[in-house]
């Protein structure tokens, strides 16, 4: 029937989703994309366009799990602990699978065939969103007691921060070197 996806749209998205994380936007094919899927290939196009489009609404899901788990990490009621929370909530994220599949949003940010203003939009969005999360508990009256740093420039230096680790993880797959790292920065920004 026209106009009705004869195919499992979440199924699909997630199946998709894990292939654009496991191989990058720019090593992943629309016939790649059929094949992890089992959706037909002109179905994909039907659906969704192109590449890119699948690619953005694959981000888009992406992005509302992240920053939802983001936001329930944290939830902790001191500032250290939800910190603590979260960058292990990020370090899980991103050392899961074999190899590693690493960060969704940073391995999509340094491919140059990722290189086009919708794809960067949808990329600054989720840290945009993170940042706000970010802001809105280092605002909390316990947070201001203990931040060694105002609330913008504390949420940027931890956005920075994961971008970071994920670059440090694939260079040396080491989870509790990760951990260490989180919890210099946890040090440095609990300090009152």
């Amino acid at each position: 029937m026209v106009g009705i996806r004869q195919f499992n749209e979440d199924q699909t998205l997630d199946l998709a989703m894990d292939l654009f994380w496991r191989q990058g936007f720019g090593a992943t094919s629309m016939p790649q994309l059929a094949e992890a899927t089992g959706v037909l290939r002109g179905s994909l196009y039907n659906a969704y366009g192109d590449k890119q489009a699948l690619f953005l609404e694959v981000f888009a899901r992406y992005q509302v799990r992240f920053l939802a788990a983001a936001r329930q990490a944290l939830d902790a009621p001191r500032l250290d602990r939800a910190l603590k929370a979260f960058f292990a909530y990020t370090i899980d994220s991103m050392t899961q699978g074999s190899p590693p599949r690493g960060c969704l949003t940073t391995k999509t940010a340094i491919d140059e065939a990722a290189n086009s203003e919708p794809i960067r939009l949808a990329l600054r969005g989720l840290l945009d969103g993170l940042e706000a999360l970010l802001i809105e508990r280092f605002s909390t009256a316990e947070a201001q007691q203990r931040l060694s740093l105002e609330p913008m420039a504390a949420a940027r230096l931890v956005v920075t921060q994961t971008r970071g680790i994920v670059v440090i993880e694939r260079l040396y797959q080491d989870p509790q070197r990760l951990q260490d790292i989180a919890d210099s920065l946890v040090d440095v920004l609990c300090v009152r």
